[in-house]
């Protein structure tokens, strides 16, 4: 008598990163069999290289806080982080016997600082239920039968699947897994996808050879960068090129835009963010007596260094006569951007799958069954954790679709 027993579903996750291993999870405990394809040597390469200098996992801000650093994809990603935000996402970890902490200021962090242990003990439990994976299995699109084709080392496989979840990345690091290489290929298929464009990036400056001599791989500490009404402090470190560090990826998107609608861009720094402008302005009106304009700067305002080779770059000889217009310069230093530095160098990419081709599964619309996840989507945010979360978050809601798709949701 032939069986009645109904075949398990068949689900193929195209990228090993957080996004699609989430998925991964989601889609294994909702009873579907779930193979996961990547093309690196092993999963999880940019995950492991962003771990590197501490795991910052999550923020700990409060959540409206939190979601305004999404810009204007913050109400399309709204409910997924609501489903699994920063708070879920610790409560997770904690579940693979990884414990976190809030450092000062307000990132969170494995308590081993480290995302090795935390991929080693996901890979484990993912393994445990299930999901098999398949290294160096490069997706090359779809066959005219549907079949997804893989470029393996033993050549092209082809894969039938019963749903598939893409999480192949945005186009930065290129060298472990993120190259964009998507991009056309979805393109062919009818899918809106936005142009890649670097995110969380440095910037080019036309130092001059005088000032990229000397100056060149030091920070610039403390500082406030200001553009367009938003002013950020941190710091800033110069390269041989330009600029890059925490205050210019916190400003890098709105200038990117505006240096593609206007060309060069100006900067502001306020390299004395202790003082106000009348305080400094007193403190420079002191009388020099025989010091050099070097040593006035540095008695009367702790400027040398780095700080005074951009003062001397960029200030006009007459700012450096008036104290008036010398502290002016001090706390608004105008620093000309000449544009981002390639797709390759940033952290993390902007453009992507438009939400406005996805439903509320995150499946595409025009493509009935294949669901996108991770940086491939068409968002950006800070470093801080935000890009992170928010690709655990996709790749669940992705995991999700699927099942409800399927009809296998509870």
């Amino acid at each position: 008598m032939p069986s009645s027993r109904i075949p398990t579903p068949a689900v193929a996750v195209v990228g090993g990163g957080p996004a699609g291993l989430m998925a991964a999870e989601a889609l294994a405990a909702g009873g579907v069999q779930v193979d996961v394809y990547d093309a690196m040597p092993s999963p999880g390469r940019k995950f492991l290289m962003a771990g590197r200098g501490g795991m910052n996992i999550t923020h700990s801000e409060p959540f409206e806080r939190f979601l305004a650093r999404y810009g204007i994809r913050r109400e399309n990603l709204a409910p997924l982080l609501t489903a699994f935000g920063p708070d879920a996402l610790r409560a997770w970890i904690h579940g693979l016997g990884i414990d976190t902490f809030v450092g000062s200021s307000g990132r969170v962090f494995p308590t081993e600082m480290k995302a090795a242990p935390l991929l080693r003990a996901w890979l484990h439990r993912l393994r445990g239920a299930g999901v098999r994976f398949h290294v160096r299995h490069r997706w090359l699109g779809w066959d005219a039968t549907g079949a997804l084709r893989l470029m393996t080392p033993e050549g092209e496989r082809r894969v039938q699947a019963d749903a598939v979840v893409l999480a192949l990345g945005g186009g930065s690091w290129a060298r472990l897994g993120s190259d964009g290489a998507w991009v056309p290929l979805l393109a062919q298929r009818g899918a809106d996808v936005a142009p890649l464009q670097p995110a969380n990036c440095g910037f080019d400056v036309a130092w001059s050879e005088h000032f990229r001599s000397r100056h060149a791989g030091q920070p610039v500490k403390p500082v406030v960068a200001s553009f367009a009404g938003e002013r950020r402090q941190g710091e800033l470190t110069v390269t041989g090129y330009g600029v890059e560090g925490g205050v210019i990826y916190a400003l890098s998107a709105a200038l990117r835009d505006a240096i593609a609608t206007q060309g060069q861009v100006l900067l502001h720094l306020d390299l004395v963010p202790g003082r106000d402008l009348e305080q400094l302005t007193a403190a420079l009106s002191r009388p020099r007596g025989r010091d050099s304009l070097a040593k006035h700067l540095h008695r009367c305002a702790g400027i040398s260094g780095v700080k005074a080779g951009l003062l001397r770059e960029f200030a006009a000889g007459e700012e450096l006569v008036s104290p008036a217009r010398l502290a002016a310069a001090l706390k608004s230093l105008p620093l000309p951007l000449m544009a981002p530095r390639p797709l390759d160098e940033a952290i993390s990419s902007a453009g992507g799958v438009r939400f406005e081709a996805l439903d509320g599964g995150l499946m595409l619309r025009d493509l009935p069954g294949v669901f996108c996840a991770g940086e491939m989507l068409d968002w950006e945010a800070p470093t801080g954790g935000y890009l992170l979360t928010a690709c655990f978050a996709s790749g669940l809601a992705a995991g999700k679709g699927v099942l409800a798709w399927l009809g296998r949701e509870e």
